[in-house]
């Protein structure tokens, strides 16, 4: 094991007995990680880089084994307040088995958190019990509170009441599978770490790479590209066998492509000759390299090896080829067309376990949103997806193309981003993913808009927008407007701002749509036509603070307020409904959405906005239980 930088806890009021870390041999703790005080850590366990584990005020700590606590985590506990662990001992801190503590995560004592769970970037775990099987995303709060076992916590979420506890909903299979992946991966680094601090283990790696880079003892010259070189050796490796196709200029337009000869070797300097041979036969043509898998009899790669008018190269050394890109993984392109930022999305939602994909479109099929889908090569290799999008680039000059991630459990896209448009077309400021020096990420927008939709993109939700003249508006007939199915905020706010463009005069307002429920959770107008009294809780700049409006900025009356405030309390839902003086002697009232939040100043703010777009009708307020999904509460609080 590397040396780790582990020490007594020091003497404190509080704690004089001087307790040292106790490590099991077979866990590995990297030497550039902190472990103070008493803090007994489980076989088989991993600890990061840059973590932080200090038992010198609540003591002990316990981390369990199988358990990876990854990069940045800290865990630390108060003098006061104690947890059960499984040997029925008192902890400060206590961490189960095969649980993940992912980066940046805070975990301070007194907590629990059970077995086989994970805990997503950045979270924090106070005061609170999590059990076995939870699943806490990114950016989350756990304080004063007991997780119910096996529930899943959104992105973003604050969870401090014990009623918001016991209505999280149970982990799917997915996300259960998800965390075991991430187990699985943390326990080949800890393998990894510990093969790479001991010689005997990496001696035979490095002799094996350095034979690679020699190019198997096979020293010749060519005149491929070192590059095409390294991928023919990629896919040989790989059990895939290689073939060619050409195309003259006309076929090439209409992607006719012709096979050249078979190629059935599967030794490297014999498919390589084969290769030049194909390449000199078809001079002055398009000519493309294939990887084919045998047994699935499908093609696994393409790459456009020679254009027409490309200039011979110099024949180089194939030893020197192969030695000059064995320095880079097969799996770092560096040698590309594609924009940076474009591999570096590819390379991202690879490594987050998604397929990519690819769509085109020409300008009318792009105004209409009639995109067409391109077959790329279902890969987890980075060279080979990148091949591919530089062959379909070219191919697709002067249309729209647009990347996709895939997640291939659920077989649903869950992002996307378009990487070209045709010459003159208008590109949006806030995402240029053409040109390599605008990043796709570029800064994200300051504007209140913009600060409205990454709050609910960090949440989960899918954003979308609905328009209504001022006749509709006060039927209140919304119609729907389509926007990008995207998790990409400059994108999305581009397409927000061309809709308020072209809804000039009308309306417009934005909704936070909960993708798993299929529900909207929010709506918020950010446009209303000039002359229309402007709520300032519902300006179209959209109020720049995250904070919800406090009772007094909302207007409300006492009585109201305090209803909601009850409502609260007991753990029901607040909801309204609306009605003008002909549906009300009918009693046919309309329902109207407001967030299912246990904020009081979001729900009153929301509130506030409903009896200001309803002005000259009758408005009630409901409290509703969500477990017995009936009305408990109805109180009319608004009239004509």
């Amino acid at each position: 094991m590397v040396a780790v930088r582990s020490e007594a806890a020091p003497p404190t009021p509080w704690s004089k007995n001087l307790a040292e870390p106790q490590i099991d041999p077979t866990a590995y703790v990297h030497s550039f990680s902190n472990i103070i005080g008493d803090v007994r850590i489980g076989p088989e366990v991993l600890i990061a880089p840059g973590t932080s584990i200090r038992a010198d005020e609540g003591t002990p700590f316990y981390i369990g084994a199988g358990t990876n606590v990854q990069d940045g985590v800290i865990i630390h506990g108060l003098e006061q307040g104690r947890v059960t662990g499984e040997d029925g001992q008192s902890y400060s801190v206590w961490i189960g088995r095969d649980t993940s503590i992912t980066h940046g995560v805070l975990v301070h004592g007194p907590a629990y958190v059970g077995n086989n769970c994970f805990i997503g970037f950045r979270s924090t775990i106070f005061n609170a019990r999590v059990n076995d099987g939870c699943i806490v995303m990114m950016h989350c709060l756990i304080q004063d509170v007991e997780i119910p076992p096996g529930r899943y916590v959104p992105s973003g979420a604050i969870i401090t009441t014990q009623q918001q506890a016991d209505r999280l909903p149970p982990v799917s299979p997915e996300d259960v599978a998800f965390a075991q992946h991430v187990v699985g991966i943390n326990d080949a680094l800890r393998a990894g770490y510990r093969c790479a601090a001991n010689i005997e283990c990496i001696a035979p790696l490095r002799q094996q790479k350095q034979g690679k880079s020699m190019g198997n003892g096979y020293v010749g010259s060519t005149r491929l590209e070192p590059q095409v070189v390294e991928q023919v050796r990629q896919w040989l490796e790989q059990g895939y066998q290689i073939g060619t196709e050409h195309a003259d200029e006309r076929r090439f337009r209409t992607k006719s492509w012709r096979s050249c000869s078979p190629i059935a070797s599967t030794h490297l300097p014999e498919v390589v000759q084969a290769l030049e041979a194909c390449l000199q036969e078809h001079k002055g043509e398009y000519v493309r390299l294939l990887g084919i898998d045998p047994k699935g009899k499908r093609r696994v790669g393409e790459r456009i090896i020679q254009r027409p008018g490309d200039s011979e190269a110099a024949p180089t050394t194939f030893a020197t080829a192969t030695a000059t890109t064995s320095a880079t993984p097969a799996t770092q392109v560096t040698n590309t067309s594609l924009p940076t930022d474009v591999t570096q999305q590819v390379r991202q939602w690879l490594a987050q376990g998604y397929r990519i994909g690819a769509e085109v479109a020409d300008p009318r099929r792009f105004k209409t949103s009639s995109w067409l889908s391109v077959s790329l090569p279902q890969s987890r290799n980075e060279y080979e997806v990148v091949a591919a999008l530089e062959n379909l680039l070219s191919e697709s000059a002067g249309n729209y193309v647009r990347l996709l991630a895939i997640d291939p459990q659920s077989k649903r896209r869950v992002a996307e981003q378009i990487i070209q448009r045709p010459p003159g077309s208008p590109t949006p400021t806030s995402h240029r993913p053409t040109t390599s020096a605008t990043s796709a990420t570029a800064t994200p927008s300051t504007s209140p808009i913009g600060q409205l939709v990454r709050q609910w993109l960090m949440q989960g939700y899918r954003v979308g927008a609905e328009v209504a003249d001022v006749r509709r508006f006060k039927t209140s007939s919304w119609l729907s407007v389509a926007l990008p199915s995207s998790s990409h905020e400059g994108e999305i706010t581009q397409a927000i701002e061309n809709l308020l463009r072209e809804a000039a005069g009308q309306y417009v307002r934005l909704i936070a749509i909960d993708p798993k429920s299929k529900r909207r959770v929010s709506e918020q107008i950010i446009q209303r036509p000039e002359g229309v009294n402007t709520p300032p809780a519902a300006s179209a700049s959209v109020s720049s603070s995250p904070t919800p409006a406090t009772p007094a900025a909302a207007g409300l009356d006492g009585a109201i307020v305090a209803h909601v405030r009850q409502l609260l309390a007991q753990g029901y839902r607040v909801g309204a409904e609306v009605a003008d003086p002909r549906r009300f002697k009918t009693s046919s009232w309309l329902s109207v959405s407001l967030p299912p939040s246990q904020r009081e100043g979001e729900v009153l703010s929301a509130l506030a906005t409903v009896l200001r777009e309803h002005t000259g009708e009758y408005v009630r307020l409901l409290g509703i239980d969500p477990k017995g999904k009936r009305r408990v509460f109805e109180q009319i609080i608004q009239k004509p």
